[in-house]
């Protein structure tokens, strides 16, 4: 039995369209977001200027959601019901988060296919932590998380399998 300050849990999930310079991709990405989580979605602004990509800076390209706690634990289970609860191992990266891409959002069982918004997929990222985490993001005294409180790859395919059933897969 882990003790209580090694015991990890979701802190975040992090819906994401990425529209590129499509205005109208970009509206249908903001209405696709809004109807599965039920959270008004944010527009994601270039920074950079990359003549090359026609891309300048204050331009929208992409929208995302985050949801926390007991609304991101729903929209996750739904989530994963489209990828048939099976994970690949690189997905996983050495810091604990998971990152999968969802092809068509009609996968997803309480989502029903819109024609206005067509067919797109979108991208879902689970950000895990321990307790004490905080310590990195607060203002004063701020620290970096030491080796041994960090979350290995192991341990957050451990957790995806205890809390939500996730098979984790080899690659293809």
């Amino acid at each position: 039995m882990e003790s209580e300050a090694r015991q990890i849990r979701m802190e975040k999930l992090t819906l994401n369209i990425g529209a590129g310079k499509n205005a109208a991709l970009l509206d249908k990405g903001v209405k696709l977001l809004k109807t599965i989580s039920n959270v008004n979605p944010v527009k994601t602004i270039t920074q950079k200027r990359i003549p090359g990509w026609g891309l300048r800076p204050g331009l929208p390209i992409g929208c995302k959601v985050t949801l926390r706690k007991k609304a991101a634990e729903e929209v996750l289970k739904k989530l994963l019901v489209a990828k048939n609860f099976v994970l690949k191992e690189s997905q996983f990266d050495d810091n604990g988060n998971v990152a999968f891409g969802i092809h068509e959002y009609i996968d997803i069982p309480s989502v029903k296919y819109d024609p206005e918004i067509g067919i797109i997929g979108l991208e879902v990222c689970v950000t895990l932590e321990r307790p004490g985490f905080r310590i990195k993001k607060r203002k004063v005294q701020q620290k970096k998380i030491p080796n041994r409180h960090k979350i290995t790859r192991t341990d957050a395919i451990v957790f995806m399998k205890n809390a939500f059933g996730v098979k984790v897969g080899e690659e293809e």
